[in-house]
């Protein structure tokens, strides 16, 4: 009897590991002022290929984008270029109001943190030959009760389309020219926006974003150069050469769309763990931006503090779902989560250090009001690696 269930075990197990779905490619580095560590490095990062997953390969950070934009915009207030309180308006050449309050301007600090009025309901991806100021006309697109500045806290993708233009209209560059010379190359990061302007290596290197049910989510070989990477509209060529900055800079994805491997996100992590005196961004503007995150949302059971496109998590004391990591210490930084990926950049000012991370294949949430806190696998994740610091530690 035993020979035969041996026997039987022998035939059974490859078909068994066939069956096995491939695991999901995951990262986690950790990180101080001055080094970068990687923690967990594990996963297909090309089911087709079956590449396995490295520890700087690029990835889509999803609304990790958002706290990269918020440090552009920083870097041009410092450099007079734009002002946090200023009117887009002055920027973009035409007016940004809210249907119901046409006197209320519209800020770059408002959008950036939220606040003005704002919502996703109508939409927040204007490809390429369609027109941003028409969005914006919509009364969908704004909260009806309240005007900017007075609104709620509603997170609204749509605002990043419009603070990434205004950036350009200041600027006369395009917004993923922006990111490179104000962030990416000052800290030494290699980083593109929707696949625009990253290396051929980098795109050959390029994470595969898979749901849970394996169905391929974005950036596939069809979906990187030289294919298209930008949302066009129908009949409308593929194609920047026209594009005008300041104009639409939604084609950039400015809410999600950063590409960049971990060990070059930790780069823009370490930013925040220095002192103002490497002059990346002035006191002034490192105080806007940490200030910031005393922003209290009561109604927000995830978005408790948040600012300038900065969140602070684990310190509501049971009354946010925002406890990632299993110490409870206070972190700063921002959360992404899009096609079946989650992610994320946190970073403890106190002690020194921070942890970026990604997985992929992601369950999606159940139901329409599971918004916000942490998925079990990311909170499963990040105990896994503070169980690793703690182990290199005392070794």
């Amino acid at each position: 009897m035993i020979k035969r269930l041996f026997a039987a075990l022998l035939v059974l197990t490859p078909m068994s590991i066939q069956a096995h779905e491939p695991v999901p490619a995951t990262i986690v580095v950790a990180f101080d002022r001055d080094t970068i560590t990687p923690l967990i490095v594990e996963g297909i990062a090309d089911r087709a290929t079956g590449r396995e997953v490295e520890p700087n390969d690029p990835v889509r950070i999803a609304s990790i984008s958002k706290l990269i934009m918020a440090l552009a915009t920083l870097r041009l207030v410092d450099e007079g270029k734009v002002a946090l309180d200023a009117d887009v308006s002055d920027y973009l050449g035409w007016q940004v109001r809210s249907p119901g309050f046409p006197d209320a301007a519209v800020t770059l600090a408002q959008l950036l943190s939220h606040r003005a009025g704002l919502r996703d309901t109508a939409g927040y991806v204007i490809p390429l030959g369609e027109s941003l100021e028409a969005k914006l006309a919509e009364p969908e697109a704004w909260f009806a009760d309240a005007p900017p500045g007075e609104a709620p806290f509603e997170y609204a993708n749509l605002g990043s389309p419009v603070v990434a233009t205004a950036l350009e209209a200041a600027t006369g560059e395009s917004y993923d020219a922006i990111v490179e010379r104000t962030v990416f190359a000052p800290l030494g990061a290699e980083g593109c926006l929707n696949w625009i302007g990253c290396s051929e290596e980098q795109v050959a290197r390029a994470v595969v974003l898979y749901r849970d049910t394996g169905e391929i989510a974005r950036d596939d070989p069809a979906d990187v150069p030289p294919n298209c990477t930008i949302p066009v509209a129908g009949g409308t060529e593929c194609s920047l050469d026209g594009y005008v900055p300041g104009t639409n800079a939604s084609i950039f994805s400015p809410q999600g769309g950063v590409r960049i491997g971990m060990m070059d996100l930790a780069k823009i992590g370490q930013q925040f763990l220095q002192s103002v005196d490497d002059n990346f961004l002035t006191e002034k503007s490192t105080w806007a931006l940490f200030s910031s995150i005393f922003l209290k949302h009561e109604d927000q059971s995830f978005f408790c503090s948040y600012g300038l496109a900065l969140q602070s998590i684990d310190n509501s004391n049971g009354r946010c779902e925002d406890n990632l990591f299993p110490d409870g210490r206070i972190r700063i930084g921002h959360a992404g989560e899009a096609y079946g990926l989650r992610s994320g950049l946190w970073m403890d000012v106190r002690a020194g250090n921070g942890i970026a991370y990604f997985t992929t294949a992601v369950p999606p949430r159940q139901s329409a009001e599971d918004e916000g806190g942490f998925d079990p696998r990311e909170i499963a994740l990040m105990a896994r690696a503070e169980a690793l610091l703690n182990q290199q530690s005392s070794d």
